[in-house]
């Protein structure tokens, strides 16, 4: 099992995972952060840091946000297919806004 980023970090990739990231696994595409599954240790270490919840077990991410685990293993073709699925994401269904 591996930890993905979700639709939260969307235009925020506000990198404090980046910083507790032990193995460096966790990546900057144009518009978030992915976390690379093949270098992923699970050590959950990344999760609380993150400041707008973005960041879940493979098995735990919510039902909407089901995509982003396709997103954050693409990853391994490169950072152009995330950008294409994160771009696809946004104009089929725009990022929710928050307060």
């Amino acid at each position: 099992m591996t930890y993905v980023i979700a639709e939260p970090c969307i235009d925020t990739k506000d990198r404090s995972c980046v910083d507790v990231c032990p193995v460096d696994c966790i990546h900057e595409s144009d518009r978030m952060l992915v976390i690379d599954p093949e270098e992923c240790i699970d050590c959950g270490a990344c999760e609380p840091e993150c400041p707008v919840e973005a960041i879940f077990p493979e098995d735990a991410v919510p039902v909407k946000w089901e995509p982003f685990v396709k997103i954050n293993y693409a990853y391994s073709e490169g950072m152009e297919s995330v950008d294409k699925l994160v771009a696809e994401r946004i104009e089929a269904s725009p990022p929710e806004q928050t307060s």
